[in-house]
C-alpha cells in the first residue's frame, strides 16, 4: 500500500501542530516541507520575530520524530531569495508555490489558513485544515501580577522587577529570586506570541525586526530584541483600575465644557493616568448616545465593543482620515499623538468639524500647546485646540482654555502693536496665565504671572550713552540685570562696578539704538 504524501505550509508549521499530529498517529508517510516555507521562516528568524523561531523548532522536532515514527521528511521546491520573500507574502506567491507542490506530488495540503484551504479546494487539492484550539490558559508571566503590581519588567541576565502601587505613587520591587537567562526570556516571548495568535481578545499589533507589541486581553506587552536593544527585554503593563467619569468628581462646569469643547488635549507624563481618564471619557460620551471611535498606535484602550478602535499600524493616516470622514462619528479619541503626521491628522479632523480628544505626553500643561506651535499658524491653534486637561498622579491637576483675541499684548503700550493674541486661561480661576503671539518672525509664549511679578520688581535705571557703549546704571553693585524691550526678554547683562555695558556696534547695541529711536518701552529688572 502506497504511503500517503503531505505538504505543509508556513501557517501550520508556525502553530507547531504537525508534530502533535505525528505523535497522535494521524499523519504517516512522506511529509514534504517546501523550501519556500524554510526561506520564510529563516527570513522571520533573521528579523528576530518569534514566529520564525517557533517554526524552525517545529521542523527540528519533526526531524527527531522521523527516527521514532512512520514518517519521512523531505524538502522540495524552489528556494526563493531573501529579496523575493519580502514581497512574496503580499502577493500570495509563497502560498501559490506550496499549492503547486501539493498538486505536482498529488499530496494532501495541511494548513491552518482558511483562505489557503479554500483556494486549494477550488484547485482540486486534498486539504487538511487544522483548527487551532483556543485554549484560555494563562500566560506564565501572569503569576507576577499579585497585589497592586502595575507593570513587570523582564530583561535577560536580570531579576524580574515590578512597579508596585498606583500612578504617581509607586516603587520598584524585585519579583524573582533568580536572574533569567536569554533562553528563558526568549521562551517567555515565544509563549506570548504563540498564545496571542489564537487567544480571544488578543492580537499582535506590531511585529518587525527587534520589536513586537502584543495586546493580550488586558495586558499590553512590549517585546524588544537586538538589534534595537542590547538584549531581550519584555515589559508587561496591566491597568489596575477602571474608572468612570463620576470617579473624578468633576464639577458641572467642567463636565459641560467636556461636552461642548471641540478640541480637547489630555496631557501628562508617562504613568500620569491619561489612558484611564480617556477611557472614562469615551464611556461618558457613549452613555449620552454618542458614536465614539478611537485612533490608536498601538490599540490598548479597554473599551466596550460598541466603540470601534482603529489602528494606525494597519492603515495609513489617509486611510483613517477617509474612514472617519465617511463614517462621521460624534467623538474621535486620538491616543498617543507623537509625530507630525499624527498632529496633521488631528488638525484635519478638527478643522473639518469633528470633536476630537487627543492624548500626548507633556511635562507641563503649556508644553502640550507648544507641540502645536511649530506645526500650525498661531491664529489657527484655538480652532484646533480649545481645552487642555493635564493629568498628574491619576487626577486632573489643571485645565487650560484657549481663546483668540485681537489686542495689544500684556506689557506693551503702543496701540500700533495690536495683533492676534491667544489667551491661555486657567479654567477654574479664569486667570490669564499665558499669551501666545507673533513677534516679528518668532512665536513667543509669555507667562503673565511672571510678568506681573516683574512689574513689582522693576528697577529704576539710567542709560548713559558714551562714544562706544550704552551704560546701564541701576544702583545695584553686582550680579545681573535683565533687559526687556516692549515686555519681551531681550538680554541678561552682567554688572561690573555697578554698571552694565553694551557695545554700540554689537547686534544687541544696534537693536537697542533702534528701540530707543522708535520710543519702544525699555525696562530693567
Amino acid at each position: 500500500m502506497a504511503k500517503q504524501t503531505f505538504v505543509v505550509d508556513t501557517s501550520v508549521v508556525v502553530e507547531r501542530a504537525i508534530a502533535d499530529l505525528v505523535k497522535q498517529g494521524k499523519i504517516t508517510g512522506m511529509i514534504i516541507i517546501p523550501n519556500a516555507v524554510i526561506a520564510e521562516l529563516e527570513h522571520l528568524a533573521n528579523l528576530n520575530q518569534e514566529q520564525g523561531w517557533l517554526g524552525l523548532e517545529e521542523i527540528k522536532q519533526l526531524r527527531e520524530l522521523e527516527q521514532q515514527y512512520d514518517i519521512e521528511i523531505t524538502f522540495l521546491g524552489e528556494m526563493p531569495s531573501a529579496e523575493a520573500i519580502k514581497t512574496a507574502k503580499k502577493f500570495g506567491s509563497i502560498d501559490a508555490a506550496i499549492r503547486s507542490l501539493a498538486l505536482k506530488h498529488n499530496a494532501t495540503l495541511i494548513t491552518a489558513d482558511k483562505v489557503q484551504a479554500k483556494v486549494a479546494e477550488v484547485l482540486g487539492i486534498d486539504v487538511m485544515l487544522i483548527e487551532i484550539k483556543k485554549q484560555e490558559k494563562a500566560l506564565s508571566i501572569e503569576k507576577y501580577f499579585k497585589g497592586n503590581i502595575m507593570s513587570i519588567h523582564i530583561k535577560e541576565n536580570c531579576y524580574v522587577y515590578g512597579k508596585q502601587g498606583k500612578p504617581g505613587s509607586w516603587q520598584l520591587v524585585k519579583l524573582s529570586n533568580k536572574k533569567l537567562s536569554r533562553d528563558q526570556v526568549q521562551a517567555i516571548a515565544k509563549e506570548i506570541i504563540k498564545k496571542a495568535s489564537y487567544a480571544d481578545r488578543a492580537f499582535i499589533e506590531i511585529s518587525k525586526q527587534g520589536l513586537s507589541i502584543v495586546q493580550f486581553k488586558d495586558y499590553r506587552i512590549i517585546i524588544v530584541r537586538p538589534p534595537i536593544a542590547d538584549g531581550y527585554e519584555i515589559t508587561v503593563i496591566k491597568p489596575l483600575v477602571k474608572l468612570s467619569i463620576n470617579d473624578y468628581k468633576l464639577n458641572r462646569e467642567l463636565l459641560a465644557r467636556l461636552e461642548k469643547a471641540r478640541g480637547v488635549i489630555v496631557a501628562g507624563e508617562p504613568g500620569a493616568g491619561k489612558t484611564t481618564f480617556v477611557q472614562a471619557l469615551a464611556e461618558f460620551y457613549l452613555a449620552r448616545g454618542k458614536v465614539v471611535k478611537t485612533v490608536e498606535s498601538p490599540r490598548d484602550l479597554q473599551l466596550p465593543e460598541t466603540i470601534t478602535q482603529y489602528s494606525k499600524n494597519f492603515a495609513t493616516s489617509q486611510d483613517i482620515h477617509d474612514i472617519l470622514f465617511l463614517s462621521r462619528p460624534d467623538y474621535i479619541i486620538f491616543d498617543e499623538m507623537r509625530d507630525t503626521p499624527d498632529f496633521q491628522l488631528y488638525t484635519d479632523l478638527r478643522l473639518a468639524g469633528s470633536e476630537c480628544i487627543g492624548v500626548l505626553h507633556a511635562a507641563a500643561p503649556i508644553d502640550a500647546i507648544q507641540r502645536f506651535i511649530t506645526r500650525l499658524e498661531v491664529g489657527m491653534i484655538p480652532s484646533v485646540v480649545d481645552t487642555v486637561i493635564f493629568m498628574e498622579a491619576g487626577n486632573i491637576a489643571k485645565v487650560l482654555t484657549l481663546e483668540l483675541k485681537v489686542k495689544v499684548p500684556t506689557g506693551m503700550k503702543e496701540k500700533d502693536l495690536v495683533r492676534p493674541v491667544i489667551e491661555v486661561r486657567d479654567f477654574s480661576s479664569k486667570a490669564l496665565e499665558y499669551e501666545i503671539y507673533k513677534y516679528g518672525e518668532e512665536t513667543v509664549i509669555v507667562k503673565i504671572k511672571k510678568q506681573r511679578e516683574k512689574e513689582k520688581q522693576r528697577k529704576r535705571f539710567e542709560i548713559i550713552e558714551t562714544k562706544k557703549y550704552f551704560v546701564f546704571i541701576t544702583g545695584k553693585k553686582s550680579g545681573t540685570i535683565t533687559l526687556y524691550v516692549d515686555g519681551r526678554f531681550t538680554a541678561e547683562l552682567q554688572l561690573k562696578h555697578g554698571e552694565a555695558k553694551i557695545k554700540k556696534k554689537s547686534k544687541l547695541g544696534k537693536f537697542l539704538k533702534q528701540a530707543m529711536l522708535e520710543g519702544r518701552q525699555i525696562e530693567v529688572y
